[in-house]
């Protein structure tokens, strides 16, 4: 029988209620297993099984029923004293809680697993003392036949007064059997993001409407109450729907226990696991994006960490190991702390194995050998097992931590144990970032990654004696130091000017970047920028300005890492002698793009890296520049075969760079594409007045359009 629009709501709010259900029975198995018989927990099991059972037969969720009911006959048993607890025991019941989610899986998707579900039914029945054929065993109820239920009405979840958010859609929790009215409701995630973006909206329109008060009217907005008011209510909606995404760490300590625990008893060793700070709360999207490097440290700090009971004893140390993950907010920022009592990490073995890949480990004392574990590939295990030594190390964690814009550090003791910090931000919808000008541009530092920020010099660049790269000393830790305008254009980075430092640390690295100025701090709501953008590896998103302009949120990790790539020096072309052209009677020939070079020139880096993404992938060399004086600069350094630029940009602008660019003999053939926002006619004529080949209008702009264009223009150039 086909499953209508509202049963099928509920079979998903079921599904949602048991992964929660699910969820606490799994902590506290385990926590019956590290603690022994509580006769508390085990009818707080109970009852969780009760009314998944009960939640299952109104849904129509037969197999989830008929295991839900064999696990009944388990802890119904246990509370009796007849069935004595036990590891095998609690193998069997964390068995069926995985197998339930497999079950509410199947069965959400219309399907049967009926193979699977009398697997754990039998297990569970075996557990509990029924042999095979027979009935119940005594004192446990009434005798009901294998794979039918006979449910109680449905019990909603007793989930107390939390925010909770899923994936589907939302649905209201409204009465408990009792009369009582609820106080929880399910909202689709995309709704509650869609609420989040609308507030911030509304708060970048009320600073506009502010801002055009004061420039327009020459009327102060702070002078009225009722616009004081408005502020201050928008602040406090924007800060409500941001918790609104949030969730407690509590969320996923339950499967990390129980990974903690499996490694364990398939390594042999006793472990000790503790838990701090599970109520902390951070964004929902940031938690998940964590699960998978907490379970990555954890594993290797059962498997490379703890030392077996017996080696544990020999050195004076109790036969079990301690692991513990704590959490705790500080500021904007949320620290996750995972350690272990175990044999710590050698840092001998890891320079050995670093030299081996290649890796300079010169002068590099311990504590910064530890951070080499998180280079690619690295690993110090001994052998391979399915836990540990596969060549994949902990650089899946650095690098999961800089797609949040977080950072990790480690510190380790020999013989006492490791420790690793994860420090991400709350959210990675609003950031607390410091504002930039650079290249005559603002641009916005998380300031989770700012380490400090150094006044100008004054004079020469900081360090760099010897024609070395330029460098700030932290205490006695060299910190090399690029231009931030010329790493985002990727320009040999070189010190230029005397504005402050600012120091920013990756995964285990520091990177120091003059600026022109400093602008100050405050919360941005970051936002992505869009499919057209996918390679972007030194922006993080943008931001949306009081007056509308748009600020790059830059990515600390990805302008270490082009600040530190090394840049082959670039040799000039030759340029071919001038040959029949198209039309000439003699026959062209396509240049191939590997030997075509474009300048793009635009003032905005967005654009810019949006340009140079489309042309390298089509294939072409490209070069960038963000006005037209780099552009003239570049083109007499390295020639190019296009020129690709915008109209509006400082010092000096598209139409006179053209000019400039015509009046040059050596260059006066060179094909120019003008790309701008300015689509009116007298615009269009004074380009290609001006010499312009094409002229391309953004707001009608074209991936395919832009290519044809440019491989036209070379088909027929010189």
């Amino acid at each position: 029988m086909a499953v209508t629009g509202h049963e099928e709501g509920f079979r998903r709010l079921y599904a949602q209620e048991a992964e929660t259900r699910l969820g606490r029975m799994t902590e506290h198995l385990l926590q019956l297993e590290a603690g022994g018989f509580d006769a508390a927990a085990v009818d707080t099991l109970f009852r969780e099984a009760h009314t998944l059972k009960g939640g299952a037969g109104v849904v129509g969720f037969s197999d989830v029923a008929g295991v839900t009911h064999a696990l009944e006959g388990v802890l119904e048993r246990m509370r009796e004293g007849a069935v004595a607890l036990g590891s095998d025991l609690v193998d069997t019941l964390l068995d069926a809680t995985d197998g339930l989610r497999e079950l509410i899986a199947v069965s959400l998707d219309g399907g049967e697993a009926v193979g699977r579900a009398d697997m754990l039914i039998t297990a569970l029945r075996r557990a509990a003392g029924v042999q095979a054929g027979t009935e119940e065993p005594a004192g446990s109820g009434a005798a009901l036949p294998e794979r039918t239920v006979a449910s109680p009405p449905y019990e909603p979840p007793d989930v107390g007064p939390t925010r909770t958010a899923s994936s589907g859609d939302g649905a209201v929790q409204a009465g408990d059997g009792a009369g009582q009215a609820r106080d929880t409701i399910r909202v689709g995630v995309e709704r509650l993001d869609d609420l989040v973006r609308l507030v911030a909206e509304a708060a970048s329109a009320q600073l506009r409407f502010g801002r055009a008060l004061s420039e327009r009217l020459g009327i102060d907005p702070q002078v009225f109450d009722e616009f004081r008011q408005l502020s201050t209510v928008l602040a406090d909606l924007q800060n409500k729907a941001m918790r609104a995404r949030m969730v407690p760490v509590s969320g996923i300590t339950a499967p990390l226990h129980r990974a903690v625990r499996d490694a364990a008893r398939a390594l042999g060793r006793e472990v000790v696991w503790d838990v701090r700070g599970a109520d902390t709360e951070l964004d929902r999207g940031v938690l998940e994006q964590l699960a998978d490097p907490l379970l990555h440290l954890l594993r290797t700090a059962v498997a490379h960490g703890l030392e077996p009971p017996t080696e544990r004893l020999a050195a004076g140390k109790p036969a079990a190991g301690s692991v513990r993950v704590s959490a705790m907010q500080l500021g904007s920022e949320v620290v996750f702390v995972v350690s272990d009592d175990g044999r710590g990490i050698d840092a001998e073995a890891v320079r050995r194995r670093a030299a081996d890949q290649g890796v300079d480990v010169s002068g590099v004392d311990d504590a910064e050998a530890l951070s080499l574990v998180f280079t690619s590939g690295l690993s110090t295990a001994p052998e391979v097992t399915d836990l540990a030594g596969r060549g994949v190390g902990l650089d899946v964690v650095r690098a999961t931590l800089e797609r949040v814009r977080g950072r990790v550090e480690v510190s380790s003791q020999r013989g006492v144990g490791t420790e690793f910090r994860l420090v991400v931000p709350i959210t990675l919808a609003v950031l607390r970032c410091l504002f930039v000008a650079a290249g005559g541009q603002r641009f916005a530092l998380p300031l989770q990654t700012v380490v400090t920020a150094l006044p100008p010099p004054g004079g020469s660049p900081p360090g760099g004696e010897g024609g070395g790269r330029p460098v700030v000393w932290l205490g006695q830790r060299p910190v090399p130091v690029s231009g931030l305008a010329d790493t985002l254009s990727e320009g040999n980075a070189r010190w230029s000017g005397d504005g402050p430092v600012v120091v920013v640390g990756g995964t285990a690295r520091l990177h120091g970047f003059r600026v022109d100025a400093l602008l100050g701090q405050r919360d941005v709501v970051v936002k992505g920028l869009g499919p057209l953008l996918p390679h972007l590896e030194v922006v993080a998103g943008a931001s949306v300005e009081p007056d509308g302009s748009v600020v790059l949120v830059l990515d600390p990790p990805g302008l270490i890492a082009r600040a530190r790539r090394p840049r082959p020096a670039r040799a000039v072309p030759a340029r071919a002698a001038p040959g029949p052209r198209e039309g000439d009677g003699a026959p062209t020939s396509r240049r191939p793009r590997q030997r075509a070079r474009i300048l793009v020139v635009d003032d905005s880096l967005a654009v810019r890296e949006m340009q140079r993404s489309i042309l390298q992938r089509a294939g072409y060399e490209v070069g960038t520049a963000a006005n037209g004086d780099e552009a003239m600069a570049d083109l007499v350094e390295a020639g190019a075969d296009l020129v690709l630029t915008d109209v509006e940009m400082p010092r000096l602008d598209g139409f006179a760079l053209i000019e400039q660019i015509r009046a040059q003999p050596a260059l006066a053939g060179l094909p120019v594409v003008i790309l701008t926002s300015h689509g009116r006619a007298e615009d269009r004529r004074r380009g290609l007045l001006a010499g312009a080949n094409a002229y391309v209008v953004k707001s009608v702009f074209d991936a395919a359009a832009l290519l044809s264009i440019v491989d036209g223009l070379l088909e027929r150039a010189p």
